[in-house]
């Protein structure tokens, strides 16, 4: 498995059943470190340098969070903004490039309620477009998104497939 780094952003973590039990995945694989950003950085200060030094270890990154209001965490974009460094992509050999990325949201809706026609009128990945064009726009290949709907009322059962799914694709790229 690729060197990976999870950044997972959830400001209300002790409340997502789904979440709770998703991150456990993370738990038993090697080359992983998981980073609880808003555990981290409870009062916003990203150490700028320090984050930009460290996400040059991983090959991969893992965004993990919850849709809030039909976008990512404030701090998850925080970091985003703080860390991702627009010079970068005039260096031949700069630190996100030939990185692959996974994204795994939770949501608390149907999935039917995030489709084209559906009660938004949009759909997750619409939603993501600021995190998928940030990490296009820095040679980060995006493999998967896994959407988790109707997060907080999924069962044992359903929260292992997802946790399986979750191994698997980490596992095969």
């Amino acid at each position: 498995m690729k060197k990976t780094l999870v950044l997972f952003a959830h400001p209300y973590y002790e409340y997502s059943t789904a979440n709770i039990e998703l991150i456990k995945v993370y738990g038993d694989m090697a080359e992983l470190d998981f980073k609880d950003l808003y555990e981290e950085f409870p009062d916003f200060h990203i150490p700028t340098f320090r984050e930009r030094k460290r996400i040059r270890q991983y090959e991969r990154l893992i965004f993990h969070f919850p849709l809030i209001w039909f976008s990512l965490p404030p701090l998850l974009k925080l970091w985003i903004d703080e860390v991702f460094d627009m010079t970068w992509n005039a260096e031949v050999n700069h630190p996100l490039q030939n990185k692959d990325a996974f994204i795994v949201v939770t949501v608390g809706g149907k999935e039917e309620n995030y489709l084209e026609g559906g009660m938004y009128g949009t759909t997750v990945s619409d939603l993501l477009k600021s995190l998928t064009l940030s990490l296009k726009v820095n040679n980060i290949e995006v493999k998967n998104i896994i959407e988790v709907y109707k997060a907080d009322d999924l069962d044992k059962t359903e929260l292992l497939e997802f946790s399986e799914k979750i191994k698997k694709n980490l596992k095969d790229s």
